[in-house]
């Protein structure tokens, strides 16, 4: 054949439609009819049509076989009746090849013969059969043509009448070519040929599904080219038969056809396949695209067992059973050497060797002794009405054979395959998984050699250093894992723990520069499995088992660590893998916490370090998976929960509690039994220690505990309790000796004396015959020694110690047990069974073998256990995320950190910042609040702004552009130029915001890097709402501010020189640098990012409990010890000044970091009743701390911290943790030159205590220190407005609020009040002089004059207000319930003391005002309302006094012009008052004294040297009184009133001194009668004056 014949067939192969449906597609296929053939069709692309007519098409290709044979010597001399298509006559209607069935499938019968009637081999025809072959021979001898030829010619003689080629007759048209494949006289070309043709009837859509007899000659044609046989020629021809057989193979699977195929047929063309795969000597090219092939059929294969299930509908056990009757009949048996094609192609060229047929047959030799051609095979077609036995589609006995054989090809103590088979086999398996894995898992034939086999098999072949091996062997676990992992549940805790164990690093985290060592300290240094005790025969698999199993992790070269890591990587990629290792494992008591050592796997390998022991590939791939097992719990958050057929999550919760418990009752019992059992009483877990059966039944059912401290603990004196509770656990019912003792020692392990050991084999011995009664063994005794013979047999037999020719045979072990059995002998075969038992099944003692045949046991061990494991619980739900993420959070949150501070790449950053993000989101959810807390301090600590001080400001300089201005500081330049901790920055908001009320501890973290922004102008205080009205806190002023507003840039050198020395000459710092503003520049875009408001916004409205976490954390932050506090910045309140300036005055700085702690936690705590509640006592303690150190902090944050004081006294005033007293005192209690700083503020504070009517009003009004207050606060300009308007409440308020307890305080400030309008008496000075000089009227101080006049008018109106206090005095007097004497003082004296006062009031107005309200307090009736002696006090303590100091020359001289009117108007009102109160006067006893009292003030008055005006207005005076007394008759001569002779002489006595004149003038002594009625008319006139009001 020339190679332009090879490729036109390879082009041609390359036609075939696709073969197989890709595992990753989820299409479901359509079937209306329920037909596998409608149902498959579907599957299938449509196939490629042929422009050139059919019949035509297969004539040239029967043309094309038969030329290339009658080239070859063999046929040269045949008929050209194939070529030329024989004679007009019609074949036969009933001439039709015959069926295979007889012989499909068979194996050792050499070549299937495909016809049993029609043209035999031994010519049988009529005379005619010549002429219709159409063959004469040499000198015209007629010979018969080659049967090979001769299928050619009848084919063509068919073919002639067809008009539809998918009506023809499938097996008569394959026929012929059929014969070529299988005749092995043919060589490879005209084999090779014969394939192509059929391979295009396939493509071309020749063969469809609707063609007749389509399933006969689809087993014909499996069985032809399972069976091909041709001459070996060069090794390039002879495989291309071999390639072209291949795909074939797979086009026939994969098409219109392949559902029709039986399981023979599948098993012969998976067998061919497969040894193909298996022949070294095949070239590399061959076997590769052998099993390419293999793996596309085994994708055909293994989808139809998908399709089966669909058929099967809901009843999928009904496909198990229908096959089960035909599960074992096929067989398959790959092999180099096996498969008669692939003999054919390494058999020797003829010219050394003929080609034989099979040399290894299947079941027989086969007919290999004819070489002729006719000898070959049987052509003569059968009848189409011969019987044909239905054909089943192949179905499950064929994929379990196929399974079952790429299963056994992976055992690796087979040594007749090669690794390279297995790792062919792993391959193939792994597609099978891939695409029918889950279906696998439903079927017991198969699931049942997955389960043992398959994984015993996997899992030794990982131990591998063959890295191929390991390779694929670890990608079919994981795939294995992945689709059926349901009935793996052991299994799988097997692979996985010897995966940690052989990954997880015993090395500790090495400590890198500028990494705290707490943001990794979650990050496990071992896995817990390694933890646990080691035992033979407990789960979870401990070491020794591992050991046992191939699977204790050891030493691995780095390119298997990281195959290892891939291997875990790809499972972890299962949205639901995680959650079910926490629900199956985690929370099951005898097995590992496998979901733990896995995360703690990937946290400690992502970590860079575990490059240097595997690959650099291995720490992101970790970081990927563990991101990955982050990403699927968070994409779960918002799903509803999923409860029906899942375990309740509370019982989980209970079931991980005990096991806790009971591992670490377990590690106690295996230190000191009697300790483990009480620690394991008093948790709960063994209801009664002293009751045996109680403990027995624990010690058995735990798998924790050592096995050997369990044999020796229950073979100590003292415990026979327990050990025969023990014993009555086991049913021993129905057990050979043998049995009982192997199920016996399985449970603990023998204690080494032979006492301990006597004392349990008697008490089982007891045990046993009551509960086996054995057959004829009646005695303990015999039950006793056959025990021990059984124990020392089983060390004889396999004890490597004891070499094979020394151990013990039947006869021996039946001789040491001679006569025991009550002087009888045992029954020999019941002997000879338990000597051939123990000899072939070691009864394996726990903790002692290490071999294979420990392997094989402890392998059956964990088979058996996969009963009570129960199948693993697949998870699709998010109720177990919450607790499974608890468990896993730490190592998790501490590798990204770690990972995040160590890595430089921004894809790095990116996925661990969003990793950040989900694991706080996740804790949130679920209220996980010291996740939460861990999350914020990493990033806090990444972000450098959570410094514990705040950072230094004395160098920050404001730049100032237009309207804009930016602060530029060392922190904001800092952060601006680190990108990762800008990143951590906004994350840690992100994480923060929605996540407030789960934080904790952590928020003083949080605390700090508020505090640092915001003295670094970064934020403002973002204390919305907040209910106090009070300015923004004060910042620091900067060091300097520029303003880089528009204007001409010089750009010079010269100009950048004088702006730095004039610079340096100001001992200004530097300006800050592009850079360094740029910087600044990304700090407030970050910041911004951040979108603080969102949180503060939060937190106001945050319930109680969880302020108080944040308020703990704000308090915090203040210093306990205010004198240890070293601040260095600068006083809002004074300039900056250059370094080497005047040094500003000493004292404490202003620290505006504290001031921010201070309101927002005033802020939080009075948010409502309930915050105050429960944060008022804490945040009111810290305030008055503040307040009682108030020498060692700034005004400013004095004044504020008042007025958060009395902000929250207001709001908490029914509570008792603050107490008005106390405060009030602490605030009274403050300097002078405090008060006038901190003014303002106080007074807004206590006029939000008094703005409202109740007890707390009342209680500071009462208070002596709120009046102190008000008094300092006086004398302050801009406060006393305020203090003013506050006293004007309380004395004319509506309600009153003026009580005994604050009366004469009030009335004390108002005087004071009044007094501080004495400024008005400069300007009217002023304006007297101006006046007197003739200037007119003075020109008004724009800038003095408003403060003065409201002082003068807040002077008049306290005269008015202590005026007004009057009317309260009986009412106060009669609640004060004090003597009428002592009320008087206490109640009128504070009042005519302050009018008197103000009566010398410099200031004429406030003066004439006080003036005027003395005089009608003076005259108030409720004056007299007591005794003499109380209200006759006006003349000694008021209006005496008020003379007295009037006539003083300091008094004088303030109001030199004024001062004249006002002794004037002060010596009227007491002649006044004292005629007002003459008559009263006159039945006192000290009337005289006083009317004495008064003549000598007139005598001072007058000789006061004043002038004409009191020269003038004292006589007139004393006129009016003198005549009123007289007209009265108190002032009379003797001779009229003896009585009032004193008075009479000690007047006129005293007149004469000063006014000696004015007796005469008013001649008052005794008259003429009728000159009385005249006197009498003057009295009353005089009378009536002296009620007029003074002038």
């Amino acid at each position: 054949m020339s190679n332009e014949d090879v490729q036109a067939a390879d082009n041609t192969l390359a036609l075939a439609p696709p073969t197989y449906l890709p595992p990753s597609s989820k299409a479901k296929p359509s079937h209306t009819n329920g037909t596998m053939s409608t149902y498959s069709s579907s599957l299938r692309r449509t196939p490629v049509s042929v422009a050139v007519d059919p019949v035509a098409l297969i004539t040239t290709e029967c043309i094309t076989v038969t030329s290339a044979m009658r080239k070859h010597a063999r046929w040269a001399h045949s008929s050209v009746s194939a070529i030329l298509g024989g004679s007009h006559v019609p074949m036969p209607q009933n001439s039709r090849p015959g069926t295979p069935r007889d012989d499909t499938g068979r194996k050792g019968k050499g070549a299937p013969r495909i016809g049993t009637g029609g043209f035999g081999a031994d010519g049988g025809e009529d005379g005619g059969l010549a002429n219709r072959w159409g063959l004469r021979g040499k000198k015209g001898k007629s010979m018969q043509d080659n049967p090979l030829m001769a299928g050619f010619g009848r084919l063509r003689r068919e073919l002639a009448g067809c008009r539809d080629i998918h009506q023809f007759d499938t097996p008569s048209l394959l026929h012929p070519f059929l014969q070529v494949i299988q005749a092995s006289a043919t060589s490879a070309p005209i084999t090779s040929l014969a394939l192509v043709a059929i391979t295009k009837f396939f493509s071309y859509n020749l063969i469809s599904p609707d063609s007749p007899r389509l399933s006969l000659a689809m087993q014909s044609l499996s069985a032809a080219i399972t069976h091909c046989r041709f001459e070996a020629s060069d090794s390039a021809a002879d495989e291309i038969v071999l390639l072209r057989i291949l795909k074939l193979m797979e086009g026939m699977l994969s098409g219109p056809g392949g559902d029709l195929l039986s399981d023979e047929s599948v098993c012969e063309m998976m067998e061919t396949g497969l040894s193909m795969c298996c022949q070294s000597r095949l070239s590399e090219l061959l076997r590769r695209s052998a099993e390419m092939s293999m793996v596309k059929m085994c994708q055909v294969i293994f989808e139809r067992l998908k399709h089966l299930e669909i058929e099967a509908g809901d009843n999928s056990e009904a496909l198990d059973e229908k096959t089960k009757e035909d599960m074992f009949t096929v067989k398959m048996d790959p092999s180099a050497n096996a498969n008669d094609a692939v003999k054919s192609s390494l058999a020797a060229p003829p010219d050394s060797r003929p080609s034989s047929s099979f040399d290894k047959t299947r079941n027989g030799p086969s007919n290999s002794n004819s070489l002729d051609n006719t000898s070959e095979l049987g052509v003569g077609p059968a009848s189409e009405s011969s019987d044909e036995a239905p054909i089943k589609p192949y179905s499950l006995p064929s994929i379990r054979e196929l399974f079952r054989v790429l299963v056994d090809l992976l055992d690796p103590h087979d040594k007749q395959h090669a690794d390279a088979m297995r790792v062919m086999a792993l391959r193939i398996i792994d597609v099978a998984l891939e695409v029918a894995g889950p279906s696998i898992a439903k079927h017991p034939s198969l699931a049942t050699l997955a389960e043992d086999r398959l994984c015993r098999y996997l899992f030794q072949l990982v131990r591998s250093d063959n890295m191929a091996i390991l390779h694929e062997s670890l990608i079919v676990a994981g795939t294995l894992l992945a689709t059926c992992r349901g009935v793996l549940k052991l299994q799988q805790e097997l692979f996985l723990s010897y995966l940690v164990a052989c990954l997880h690093p015993r090395v500790e985290i090495p400590r890198e520069p500028g990494i705290d060592p707490s943001l990794y300290a979650g990050v496990p240094q071992a896995p817990k499995l390694v933890k646990q005790p080691s035992s033979g025969t407990e789960t979870p698999v401990p070491v020794k088992d591992r050991q046992k199993l191939g699977m204790e992790g050891g030493s691995r070269k780095p390119d298997a660590r990281e195959a290892m890591v891939e291997s875990v990587g790809a499972l972890a990629r299962i949205p639901s893998f995680m959650v079910e290792l926490y629900v199956n494992y985690d929370c099951e008591v005898d097995r590992a916490d496998l979901c733990e050592d896995m995360v703690g796997l990937l946290s400690r390998n992502a970590i860079p370090d575990s490059a240097t022991w595997s690959t650099t590939s291995v720490p992101p791939l970790c970081l990927d998976a563990l991101l990955g097992y982050i990403q699927f719990v968070a994409d779960r958050l918002d799903d509803e929960p999923e409860y029906e057929g899942y375990p309740g999550v509370a019982k989980l919760r209970e079931q991980r509690r005990r096991k806790k418990i009971i591992i670490q009752g377990a590690s106690k019992f295996n230190e000191n039994p009697k300790a483990g059992l009480a620690y394991l009483s008093a948790q709960g877990i063994i209801e009664d220690p002293t009751d045996a059966v109680s403990v027995a039944r624990f010690l058995k059912g735990t798998t924790r505990i050592s096995k050997k401290m369990f044999g020796e603990f229950i073979s100590k004196k003292g415990n026979e309790a327990i050990l025969e509770a023990l014993m009555s656990n086991f049913d021993f019912a129905g057990k050979r000796l043998d049995e009982a003792l192997r199920e016996l020692l399985e449970t603990f392990r023998l204690p080494g004396e032979s006492a301990l050991i006597e004392r349990i084999i008697t008490v089982f011995s007891e045990q046993y015959i009551k509960g086996a009664k054995p057959e004829g063994i009646t005695e303990n005794d015999a039950i006793f020694v056959l025990t021990y013979a059984i124990i020392m047999l089983n060390v004889d037999q396999h004890s490597p110690k004891i070499k094979s020719q020394s151990r013990m045979q039947y006869e021996d072990f039946a001789k040491q047990v001679r006569g025991v059995n009550g002087n009888k002998d045992f029954d020999p075969e019941f002997l000879r069974a338990i000597f051939e038992e123990i000899k072939s099944n070691e009864i394996i003692l726990p903790d002692e073998h290490d071999n294979k045949f420990a392997f094989d046991y402890a392998w059956r061990e964990l088979l058996l256990k996969t009963g009570t494991a129960g199948d693993l619980v697949l998870c699709d739900t998010n109720i177990f995320d919450a607790d499974m993420f608890a468990a896993t959070w730490k190592p998790v949150v501490a590798t990204l950190s770690y990972v995040f501070m160590s890595a430089s790449d921004d894809a790095v950053f990116s996925r661990v910042i969003n990793g950040f993000d989900q694991c706080a989101r996740i804790a949130a959810k679920y209220g996980l609040t010291e996740a939460v807390d861990k999350v914020v301090y990493c990033l806090s600590y990444i972000t450098s702004l959570a410094t514990e001080s705040p950072s230094n400001t004395t160098l920050n300089t404001e730049i100032q552009v237009g309207e804009n201005s930016v602060m530029v500081s060392e922190l904001a330049v800092k952060l601006g130029r680190d990108f990762k901790a800008q990143l951590a920055t906004v994350v840690l908001f992100r994480v923060v915001t929605g996540s407030e009320t789960v934080i904790r501890d952590s928020w003083k973290h949080i605390v700090r890097i508020w505090l640092n922004l915001f003295v670094n102008s970064l934020i403002p205080p973002f204390f919305a709402p907040n209910r106090m009205e009070i300015p923004p806190i004060p910042l620091q002023n900067p060091s300097q501010v520029i303003d880089r507003g528009p204007k001409q840039i010089d750009t010079g050198l010269f100009s950048a020189f004088t702006s730095y020395i004039s610079s340096y000459a100001a001992d200004d710092p530097p300006e800050p640098s592009d850079e360094e503003l740029e910087s600044t520049l990304c700090t407030v875009d970050c910041v911004n990012a951040c979108h603080m408001g969102d949180v503060f916004a939060n937190v106001v409205n945050m319930p109680v409990d969880s302020l108080k976490p944040l308020v703990d954390a704000l308090l915090s932050e203040l210093p306990d010890d205010p004198t240890s506090v070293v601040i260095s910045v600068k006083s809002e309140t004074e300039a900056p000044v250059s370094p080497n300036g005047p040094k500003s005055p000493a004292g404490p700085l202003y620290d505006p970091s504290m001031v921010y702690l201070l309101e927002l936690v005033t802020v939080l705590a009075l948010k409502d009743k309930e915050t105050i509640a429960a944060l008022g006592a804490d945040v009111g303690e810290a305030l008055q701390n503040v307040l009682r150190n108030a020498a060692s902090y700034h005004s400013i944050m004095i004044a504020r911290t008042m007025f958060y004081l009395l902000h929250l006294l207001h709001a908490s005033y029914e509570h008792s943790f603050l107490r008005v007293p106390v405060v009030l005192h602490t605030i009274s209690s403050f300097k002078k030159d405090l008060f006038d700083k901190s003014a303002p503020l106080v007074l807004q504070g206590l006029n939000q205590c008094i703005d409202e009517p109740g007890p707390l009003r009342n209680e500071i009004m009462t208070s002596p220190d709120f009046w102190v207050i008000l008094r300092n606060l006086t004398g302050n300009a801009q406060s006393a407005p305020t203090v003013f308007k506050i006293l004007e409440d309380v004395a004319v308020g509506s309600p009153p609020t003026i009580m005994a307890d604050n009366y004469e305080s009030a009335v004390k400030l108002l005087n004071e009040f009044a007094s501080a309008g004495s400024v008005g008496s400069t300007i009217e000075q002023k304006k007297d002089r101006r006046v007197r000089k003739g200037k007119g009227e003075p020109q008004v101080t724009p800038v003095k004059q408003p403060k003065v006049d409201a002082a003068v008018a807040r002077g008049v109106k306290a005269i008015q207000m202590i005026y007004s206090l009057t009317t309260r005095i009986p009412v106060l007097m009669k609640q004060s319930h004090l003597e009428s004497k002592e009320a008087w003082a206490a109640y009128w004296s504070p009042i005519f003391r302050a009018l008197t006062t103000q009566c010398t009031n410099p200031c004429r107005e406030i003066r004439h005002q006080a003036f005027s309200s003395l005089q009608r307090a003076l005259l108030s009736p409720e004056l007299t309302s007591g005794e003499h002696e109380e209200w006759t006090a006006i003349f000694g303590e008021v209006l005496f006094p008020l003379i007295v100091r009037l006539l003083k020359p300091e008094v004088y001289s303030s109001d030199p012009v004024g001062m004249s009117e006002t002794r004037v108007q002060a010596a009227t009102l007491l002649c006044k008052i004292f005629l007002h109160y003459l008559v009263l006067l006159s039945k006192w006893e000290g009337m005289l004294g006083l009317w004495l009292k008064i003549l000598d003030i007139m005598d001072r008055l007058m000789n006061s040297g004043q002038g004409d005006s009191l020269e003038e207005a004292v006589p007139e005076s004393l006129k009016n009184i003198l005549l009123v007394m007289s007209s009265s008759g108190y002032l009379v001569p003797p001779s009229q009133d003896a009585s009032q002779e004193k008075l009479w002489t000690e007047t006129w006595k005293r007149i004469d001194r000063f006014l000696p004149d004015l007796r005469k003038e008013l001649d008052l002594d005794p008259k003429p009668e009728e000159a009385k009625p005249v006197e009498e008319k003057k009295a009353e006139e005089v009378k009536e004056l002296a009620v007029a009001p003074v002038s």
